[in-house]
């Protein structure tokens, strides 16, 4: 329970109230005085009763009962559009509300760490999203309109009581300290079983979207049954946290109904007495019944509102774990753009781990000169992808200085920095769009002609042109309408629209067949023309030419030279991987 436990409720609700409810002053205030004006029309309805039964009833006043239906229907119609004004500006405040925490929880995940989405599945996340929203949209739109307007309805009828009658006010009210302790405890318990079942569902968001994404590989190795056995698992644990929970719900009704019961016994038991001896006439006494009565509903949807509300504080509590979860990846104080001259870039004495004793890179000096192609070469964990991670600085060295054209990149805006560098990696990230969006992703504001030329460039304008609505043709989700080297072209030409001065390709062909592989290295062939260019080597054919070729082992550089100079050493590293890659190829 850390998260539920982060927020106490009081804490919670001034957070609320600063961070989103205060921009709404005015129309809450027009709210208040909606729900006030309804509040005060179900009294006046309940002290209406006396006059019904005092004067038209007993004493058969003609006059009273030609103004008293008049009354009443003024009071509905004052009631009607008080109630329609306060649930559309509480309606319209709440949807707003959590429109801005979306919109501010979307924004803060997108400028959070990557180490964020590596820590969380990315169901998990996009739970916060989904079960969290819908939660607190039950508790902002409904829960808080419900319980202000019962709110006030409930004060203004104690007022009346009290006004009717003292004595028999406080006979019946006397239950209500009873019902205050269950009913809190209600309260925390539900909102503990709220925090449970929403963290249930995220794992189970996590679970579909890793087996929906990995299906092929559970029907090749036969799994399905292993999988129908996980999911079972988490579907029974929230269906026992639901059913907890409703019985939960389920009980705060019946002990406002037994009190409430016992209450209004007592209280025609007392009044009746009263009414019998002398002590108040009929209307007076029913009139307090009726209010009463009246005042007993919203009291009783105030104690089920409750357990709603718990659920939305506690989804709240889990929104604002995530949004205080602060990024160590930002711009120092005084940082300042970047300004690429040559494209010059210069590791020295790097260090650094993902965590201790894992893969990462040791003490690491190189160079990368300007306009040169540099490549990375290495066993699979020899920290070839974690150099360009930490070019992109989507994690920071532990030690040492990384610079482009002697500029420390810790000191220069993390935008400029990622704006003068263009990826291409072996992981194709493509969006479930159009193909001319996913080419524009590089530079948005990139024209028609500069599109059709990237992919010209990238050889894949000829297949685009193909498809059937050509540039404009939907790719789904992360491209599956295309092959891995028709994405991979894609993932090119986004590179070469974006047109940065450095270009890091991050072992962008491993996954290519033969005839692709050809394809699209002579598509980078072209990227790389007058360009700083980093390359992550898995196939060492691909860097033949490369200017200068670094070999990584666990974490440094054991050798470096050009392809020649390395291969002439037949006990190298170099020459024992690349006879390891002409063995495989």
């Amino acid at each position: 329970m850390k998260e539920i436990l982060a927020y106490q409720t009081l804490p919670l609700l001034k957070r609320l109230v600063k961070d989103y409810l205060s921009s709404h002053v005015r129309k809450l205030i027009f709210a208040v005085i909606c729900m006030m004006l309804v509040a005060g029309a179900t009294a006046a309805n309940a002290w209406m009763m006396q006059p019904v039964l005092d004067d038209i009833f007993l004493k058969k006043n003609a006059t009273m009962l030609f103004y008293l239906p008049m009354a009443v229907f003024a009071i509905g119609t004052v009631s009607a559009f008080a109630s329609y004004g306060q649930t559309v500006i509480m309606r319209n405040v709440g949807q707003r509300i959590i429109a801005d925490m979306q919109i501010d929880l979307f924004s803060h995940l997108m400028h959070s760490d990557l180490s964020v989405f590596h820590d969380q599945a990315s169901g998990r996340l996009i739970s916060r999203f989904t079960n969290d929203i819908m939660l607190m949209r039950n508790a902002v739109s409904t829960v808080l309109t419900g319980i202000a307007k019962d709110f006030f309805t409930m004060v203004f009828l104690v007022a009346l009581m009290f006004h009717q009658n003292t004595s028999l006010a406080l006979i019946a009210f006397v239950v209500f300290p009873i019902a205050v302790l269950p009913v809190i405890r209600l309260g925390r318990r539900m909102r503990k079983i709220s925090d449970s079942t929403q963290q249930q569902l995220g794992h189970f968001a996590a679970q579909l979207d890793e087996t929906f994404h990995g299906v092929r590989m559970v029907k090749a190795y036969g799994r399905e049954e292993h999988e129908i056995s996980r999911a079972r698992k988490i579907i029974e644990n929230l269906y026992g946290l639901y059913f907890k929970g409703s019985r939960i719900q389920a009980a705060a009704s019946p002990i406002m109904e037994l009190l409430t019961g016992a209450s209004i016994a007592a209280v025609i038991w007392f009044g009746g007495y009263g009414v019998i001896h002398g002590e108040s006439t009929p209307g007076a006494f029913f009139s307090f019944v009726a209010a009463m009565i009246m005042a007993y509903k919203p009291a009783k949807t105030l104690v089920t509102l409750n357990n709603s509300l718990q659920e939305g504080l506690a989804a709240a509590s889990r929104l604002f774990v995530v949004l205080d979860m602060k990024a160590e990846i930002a711009d120092a104080p005084n940082a300042k753009p970047l300004k690429v001259s040559e494209g010059a870039i210069r590791f020295e004495n790097a260090s650094f781990h993902y965590a201790k004793d894992t893969g990462g890179i040791d003490d690491i000096t190189l160079n990368v000169p300007a306009g040169k192609t540099v490549a990375l070469v290495g066993s699979s964990g020899s920290g070839k992808s974690t150099m360009v991670n930490l070019l992109l600085r989507f994690y920071d060295l532990n030690r040492g200085m990384i610079t482009v054209d002697d500029q420390d990149i810790r000191e220069v805006t993390l935008a400029s920095l990622r704006g003068s560098m263009s990826l291409v990696s072996q992981e194709i990230v493509l969006f479930d769009d159009t193909v001319r969006a996913n080419i524009a992703y590089g530079r948005l504001e990139a024209s028609e002609d500069e599109i059709v030329n990237a992919a010209r460039m990238a050889a894949a304008d000829e297949f685009i042109r193909e498809l059937p609505k050509g540039y404009d043709t939907m790719i789904g989700p992360h491209g599956v309408k295309l092959s891995g080297g028709q994405r991979q072209r894609l993932a090119i030409a986004r590179a070469i629209v974006k047109n940065a001065p450095i270009l890091l390709l991050d072992e962008a062909t491993s996954s290519l067949d033969n005839t692709s592989e050809r394809v699209v290295q002579d598509a980078l062939d072209k990227l790389m023309v007058n360009r700083t260019t980093l390359v992550v080597a898995h196939r060492l054919t691909t860097i033949r030419n490369a200017d200068i070729i670094y070999v990584l082992d666990h974490g440094r550089i054991v050798e470096s030279g050009t392809h020649e100079s390395l291969m002439q050493k037949q006990d190298s590293a170099y020459y024992n991987l690349y006879a390891q890659t002409e063995h495989r190829g």
